[in-house]
């Protein structure tokens, strides 16, 4: 019964693919290539002959995309600002927005390049937590490739990996944007194929709630259990696109249900998918920003998950997941729909670290000039960290977090700001250590913080580097390159591609540095 749903939802996708695309609202149709590489069931492989047979068909040469300005943090003096302080990031969109950009043919909006997003996308080789940690902790230094005046140093986290079969149940609410601008092969269609892998996986102690909002909202299904599949798959293979935008509306309705099933010690989330593009009701960043920060004391959490092409609102989307207690992804493709929702659902759905801090204080002794390289707007202020009132990233079951800061060392000619003080002193001399990395988090049920410090000394630089090190400094020059940041120094295409080369043959690797290749043309 199942898989004649499944079928179901494919025929219907085919079918709005084909009449939205035929309509004249296909856009950027290239981008179709994405659906290529996961083709491994018949529903991916339709999709892909309905793209090979409509491949010669001109886009509409529109765009309406938005994305929030970014201003790149410079190099610090640590004799007057030791101390860097910012949230943890575990979003992951930036990464699979820029792919789909570069697989399109197009440059990519400054905007849209988030330098943490694009590392925290990739899997990286940390070691597990001891028992009784939230996480593990892995530093790295050693020469910048893009700066010869520099040294990089690279922090890690990683969160315990935990088999799904060990997750406590989920009451999960799929928020599914069904208005007028969803109406694209690569929006609604994929979204129904998506949220239908996670039914189809549901557990026998999970809930399913589908709320759907346009013009209007409706809860179409309500605390559906595993024995309710095919209805659920019913709704999600029914939904058609049509009308204006009440995100607001929608937003309301789907705590509401996830409030009403919610589940004590299980895992209570909403998921969001939409392009963003609201226009009814609550529309500002800064008003979505104040009704998800509303939403979030309930105890249920948000994950957003961003579509389409052309007129995506991403500063909108990263808004509410930054503050409902959530991640953010893009997905491109069914292959990044089952990898966000399947493959990585610990990581996605099972919190087990709250409010997650970091601040380094840089010893003025040993550093001249620091710079953090991306989470420009996850920066806190250093009064924040101690505070548990201030809100902060979320970690999932085997999320990592990965930080990279560019340090000038003492002697170094790297230009750094200089100012003339009359009073000043420092209880560091004679210490040679780097810095001080301190983490603060929540664990889950509880509103006090727990503080883990960590001691970074001269000798780390004595250490070999691993794969990982090379692999995210190609990441972080890439990220420059396409930001056209003032910092990026000799960073070049071909740098990145030997960065690359010598990290690895992973999967994942291999995709990246097939993706700067296409970069490469476009530029």
């Amino acid at each position: 019964m199942l898989r004649n749903h499944l079928k179901k939802i494919t025929v219907i996708t085919a079918v709005c693919a084909a009449a939205s695309l035929l309509a004249g609202c296909a856009q950027g149709l290239k981008a179709m290539d994405n659906f290529a590489p996961g083709m491994n069931n018949a529903a991916d492989k339709y999709d892909h002959q309905i793209a090979e047979g409509l491949m010669d068909m001109e886009p509409e040469d529109w765009n309406t995309e938005e994305y929030s300005a970014i201003k790149e943090s410079g190099f610090k003096n640590p004799r007057i600002e030791p101390l860097s302080t910012f949230s943890a990031d575990v979003d992951t969109a930036s990464y699979t927005n820029i792919r789909r950009h570069i697989n399109n043919g197009d440059e990519v909006p400054e905007g849209a390049v988030r330098i943490e997003e694009m590392l925290n996308y990739f899997s990286y080789d940390y070691p597990e937590p001891e028992d009784g940690k939230a996480f593990s902790t892995s530093v790295e230094m050693g020469d910048c490739p893009w700066n010869d005046n520099t040294k990089l140093l690279k922090i890690g986290l990683q969160t315990k990996k935990v088999d799904t079969s060990e997750m406590p149940p989920s009451n999960l609410v799929f928020l599914i944007d069904s208005s007028g601008s969803m109406d694209s092969y690569d929006k609604l269609p994929l979204i129904k194929r998506a949220f239908a892998l996670v039914t189809e996986n549901m557990g026998e102690n999970d809930r399913i709630s589908v709320v759907t909002y346009a013009a209007s909202n409706k809860t179409l299904i309500d605390g559906a259990t595993v024995n309710d599949k095919d209805r659920i798959m019913d709704e999600l293979s029914s939904l058609v696109a049509y009308g204006s935008t009440n995100g607001e509306g929608g937003i309301q309705a789907a705590y509401e249900v996830a409030e009403r099933n919610f589940i004590e010690g299980g895992i209570n989330r909403v998921i969001l998918a939409t392009d963003g593009d609201l226009n009814v009701g609550v529309t500002s960043e800064s008003e979505l920003k104040k009704l998800i920060e509303e939403k979030r004391e309930s105890g249920v959490y948000l994950s957003v998950i961003g579509v389409g092409m052309g007129n995506i609102k991403d500063n909108k989307m990263e808004t509410l997941a930054d503050n409902g207690n959530g991640n953010y992804s893009y997905i491109d493709s069914v292959t990044e729909a089952e990898r966000v929702l399947i493959e990585e659902k610990g990581a996605t759905f099972f919190t087990v670290a709250k409010d997650v801090k970091f601040q380094l204080e840089f010893n003025p002794e040993t550093v001249k000039g620091y710079r953090l390289i991306g989470y420009e707007n996850r920066m806190l202020e250093n009064s924040d960290f101690a505070d548990d009132t201030k809100d902060a990233g979320e970690l999932g079951a085997g999320h990592s977090v990965t930080v990279l800061y560019e340090v000038a060392l003492t002697g170094s000619e790297q230009e750094v700001a200089e100012y003339e003080l009359e009073f000043s002193g420092s209880e560091s001399i004679g210490s040679t250590d780097i810095c001080k990395i301190s983490t603060r988090y929540k664990p889950i049920g509880s509103e006090e913080s727990v503080l883990e410090e960590t001691i970074v000394p001269e000798t780390i630089m004595d250490g070999a580097l691993s794969e990982d090190f090379w692999f995210t400094s190609a990441v972080a020059e890439f990220g420059m390159i396409l930001r056209n940041s003032e910092y990026k120094g000799t960073s070049t295409f071909d740098s990145v591609l030997e960065l690359a080369a010598n990290s690895g043959t992973s999967s994942e690797k291999k995709e990246f540095a097939a993706i700067v290749e296409k970069a490469k043309k476009i530029y």
